[in-house]
């Protein structure tokens, strides 16, 4: 009785914090700071200096240069070696570990993360044979033009060019301090608290912290996942507001700020550096405790008198780790898109979407019941609006017990699917991580027998709250237990799925409502006894993984899986795409998810987007549709809302904003073909698809801080309106080329800004000179049935009246396109001629593909009207010349030089000679 009515009570509060969720924003006081931090205030009060390590026993053993590091006057229980080693890997990777000795029997190992370095990044390591010592220092060969030193007394790492110059160095301000692991004494008090929760530590302190300094930098990015400007702004020094660190812990934040230090739902602890030199550099720390990251502003030590050079730029950082090992890695560029190839070489590209999900997505919680799905659908045909997938979020599940179906409100999914399959479009359902418990769950049940649950301090299966009510987690870092996991996505497990059906994983930082921080305690315990401190920030990537192979497996390994994930870590762009969480409908949102998107595809996670509309609230019809304008060139395009929203499907706000909305969803499907051509780029280099003007303008300052702007790929510039009721916008246009307006075709000039006017039907849109962009100009309901259209190319034509771009096209679903069964074709204008050249390699599988697609048009845009004809060649036949519209679908435009069906396959070589 007693125990029922503490459930009924708990509900009942449980219940409250739900409801208070719709109508509360992001509560600072439910989080930690770093002063309520322990390991984050002992770092912080460390000064330059304090580090008294030093290199003994330097050597090569098994290829790698190690040593053992030893304070100068052993203090305490600090008398135990520390080893090191440096690893070299081919394109100017520099690998460092340090950790405790494990033949001195630590009472515990040390949690190094498993499964995000590929396996064959380690094939590419360099088998180091020999040292050079000049006495204070030992030296190894990284790669053309670059050494890596480790400094004995005190220890220091850096990496220095062929000038001996620096890039990148390690402890230079001797901040170096590593916790080791020690046995509890009496009168040791381990144990934290913060507000109701008790964390037991029953290993102490273990944190670690030390300095990265870049050199030749004016600024550094990365370390996602925060709502703040591109460019990292300063945390400590002079002149520096009193700010809190750049925090790297995964968390369910409600209705977050903009402009904010504080950690959201993902984090990659990798940060690039870029300066007026146009190189760039780059550190990644493969850690998955909680991290705190300052970036130093000038004069942070000016009483240290540590002499560093001083004729570089340089820019200080300070990393701090609650627990882990340190395994780093030095990135040493020289190029902005050098530096992200080499970080995601070590921690894999970005898997290949299938086309439909580079489309658009409408997604709502909820959608109520098959009669609203089908409704929604019919109304998109009706108002002439395309899109590829609707989303069912979690009330669609039989009382939240995922892979089921509410029998009433969905009690024919399978018919449900397959009508939205007929039209070519697909569906999203949600499978969060946490379980229900409940005894005639058949998950629960099964998972609770194998033992297949987190379990808490004392060993019990852990127990959180979320939106079933009582659930508990799966171990998802146990590989045995994501290959069940995966098995619970054939179709027999999976009951009422279809093969057009994909997943969304939320919640999956862990979010536990009741739990530290509305997470899961740091001392519960995962497989192999680790604790959950030291992989939270990788639990969502573990989750993120096993569904994807759940997905993989469904389709015999055939089908590209499609997952998208809140909670990322370093890596999780192997596994599908990510969005920005729980936004809000208004104008700073819109604003800050531009540098949100641009820092996460700097990280690898190129197939990412924001809520379009804002996830909270009830956008304006202004801000809806420019959102629309905005996010039609988001790598990932979806429009999602609360269920206390009102409904804001695009049909809702009256026929004008109907037309802007629908204009805006057109551009995206226009610019599909150019879309999937940059995703599998991104596929092969790791270059994002989304770009910071600086990634392409390596050189020009005025775009290192620009995050108003962005490009999509090397061709597209695309400048968004952040406020209400603008009537100009100064857009900066990079280079020394023009730009064409993608609606009007009109040319500026590079290399300075331009106060334009502000149009309702669209935000500024730049199309460089010398690209060529694919396009295809006859909208379908969906992507899949655009895929015989024919194409258009738009040649935009720089100062020599030259032109290059590319198009790869493959079956927009299978892995065939890995054995060769594709067409990658790069186009080259000059001397007034079009030419189609075959970019894929020959034999490279088995495997072909082929296309019946041909070019209708080819648009000049920078040609001097004049010839009336061209010749197509090998086919020896004539095309006209002549004046046409830029767009077909729009009116009161301004005409272009257009070849009209030349009528080339896509597939073949040609060229076409203007006469």
């Amino acid at each position: 009785m007693r125990k029922g009515m503490l459930n009924a009570i708990f509900l009942f509060v449980f219940l409250l914090f739900l409801s208070s969720q719709t109508v509360l924003s992001w509560k600072k006081d439910e989080f930690r700071n770093c002063n309520q931090t322990p390991f984050c205030k002992r770092a912080r009060s460390r000064k330059p200096g304090a580090c008294s390590l030093i290199a003994h026993d330097v050597t090569i053993s098994d290829g790698d240069l190690t040593a053992k590091l030893l304070p100068k006057e052993p203090e305490g229980d600090q008398i135990k070696p520390l080893i090191l080693s440096l690893s070299i890997y081919q394109h100017g990777i520099l690998r460092l570990k340090i950790d405790e000795d494990p033949s001195l029997d630590p009472q515990k190992k040390r949690f190094q993360v498993p499964d995000v370095i590929i396996p064959e990044f380690e094939t590419t390591k360099l088998w180091l044979q020999r040292v050079t010592t000049d006495g204070a220092s030992s030296i190894v060969y990284l790669s053309d033009g670059y050494e890596a030193v480790l400094r004995h007394d005190p220890f220091e790492i850096y990496i220095r060019d062929g000038d001996r110059k620096r890039l990148v160095s390690l402890n230079s301000h001797g901040l170096f301090d590593f916790e080791q692991l020690r046995d509890k004494k009496e009168g040791d008090d381990f144990e934290e608290r913060f507000r109701s929760h008790t964390d037991t530590r029953p290993y102490g302190p273990q944190s670690i912290s030390f300095d990265v300094s870049f050199y030749g930098a004016d600024f550094v990015y990365g370390i996602p996942e925060h709502a703040t400007s591109l460019a990292l702004k300063p945390t400590r020094g002079p002149n520096v507001e009193e700010s809190e660190p750049y925090r790297l812990f995964n968390l369910d934040v409600f209705e977050y700020i903009h402009d904010s230090p504080f950690g959201l739902y993902g984090s990659i602890p990798f940060m690039i550096s870029h300066g007026k030199s146009g190189k760039s550099s780059g550190f990644f720390w493969l850690n998955a405790a909680e991290m705190e990251i300052d970036v130093l502003g000038d004069g942070w030590d000016a009483e240290a008198g540590i002499s560093l050079p001083t004729e570089q730029g340089r820019i200080d950082t300070f990393w701090m780790s609650e627990a882990g090992v340190v395994d780093t890695f030095f990135f040493v560029g020289p190029g902005p898109k050098d530096v992200v190839s080499q970080y995601t070489s070590v921690t894999g590209r970005p898997s290949m979407p299938q086309l439909f999900a580079t489309a658009y997505h409408q997604c709502r919680w909820n959608y109520r019941d098959e009669e609203d799905v089908e409704n929604v659908d019919s109304k998109f045909d009706e108002y002439d609006i395309p899109y590829d997938v609707l989303w069912l979020d979690i009330e669609h599940t039989d009382g939240k017990r995922y892979f089921t179906w509410d029998k009433v409100f969905f009690p024919h999914p399978e018919e449900m699917q397959r009508k939205l399959a007929a039209k070519g479009r697909h569906m999203v359902t949600i499978v969060d991580p946490h379980i229900k418990r409940d005894d005639s769950f058949q998950l629960h049940k099964e998972a609770t027998q194998k033992g297949y649950y987190v379990k808490d301090a004392t060993g019990k299966d852990f127990e959180g709250w979320c939106w079933p009510g009582s659930s508990s987690y799966l171990d998802m870092v146990n590989p045995e237990i994501r290959e069940w996991w995966a098995e619970k996505f054939l179709y027999e497990n999976y009951v009422g799925s279809t093969p057009s059906l994909y997943i969304w994983n939320d919640m999956n930082e862990p979010s536990v409502f009741n739990g530290p921080e509305v997470t899961m305690p740091r001392d519960a315990l995962h497989y192999g006894a680790i604790e959950h401190r030291e992989l939270h920030n990788a639990y969502g990537y573990y989750f993120h993984m096993g569904t994807a192979n759940g997905l993989l497996k469904r389709g015999d390994g055939k089908d590209r899986p499609f997952v998208l994930s809140r909670a990322m870590f370093a890596g999780s762009q192997r596994y599908g795409a990510v969005w920005t969480g729980d936004n809000s409908a208004d104008w700073d949102q819109l604003r800050v998810s531009v540098p949100m998107i641009l820092t996460l595809g700097l990280a690898g996670m190129s197939f990412s987007g924001a809520d379009v509309g804002g996830f909270f609230g009830n956008p304006e019809p202004e801000l809806l549709v420019r959102w629309y304008q905005l996010g039609a060139y988001y790598p990932f395009f979806r429009a999602h809302a609360h269920q206390d929203t009102k409904r804001r499907e695009p049909w809702l706000f009256g026929g004008r904003n109907t037309e802007l909305i629908r204009s805006a969803i057109h551009v995206r499907y226009m610019l599909l073909p150019y879309f999937y051509t940059l995703f599998r780029e991104a596929n092969i280099s790791g270059v994002p698809v989304a770009r910071p003007l600086w990634m392409e303008f390596p050189c020009e300052e005025a775009t290192f801080k620009n995050d108003e702007a962005f490009m999509v790929g090397n061709s597209l510039l695309v400048q968004g309106i952040y406020t209400e009721r603008a009537k100009h916008v100064s857009v900066y246009l990079p280079g020394k080329q023009s730009w064409y307006d993608l609606r009007s075709g009109t040319a500026y000039r590079g290399g300075m800004a331009h106060k334009l006017e502000v149009s309702e039907e669209s935000i500024p849109a730049f199309q460089r000179a010398g690209s060529i962009i694919p396009r295809k100009d006859r909208f379908r309901r969906s992507s899949t049935h655009m895929v015989n259209d024919p194409y258009t190319l738009v040649v935009a034509l720089n100062s020599s009246q030259a032109a290059e771009g590319e198009l790869y096209v493959d079956d927009g679903k299978s892995f065939e396109f890995e054995q060769g069964a594709y067409i990658h074709r790069r186009f080259v204008f000059s001397d007034g001629k079009l030419a189609s050249l075959n970019m894929a390699p020959t034999a490279l599988g088995k495997l072909q593909f082929s296309s019946e697609c041909i070019v209708e048009r080819i648009i000049l845009l920078g040609y001097t009207p004049g010839p009336k004809s061209a010749l197509i060649e090998p086919a020896n036949q004539k095309a006209e010349i002549e004046v046409g519209p830029l767009q077909l679908q729009r009116g009161r435009e301004a005409a272009v030089v257009t070849i009209r069906k030349p009528g080339v396959r896509i597939a073949d070589d040609w060229s076409i000679k203007i006469l």
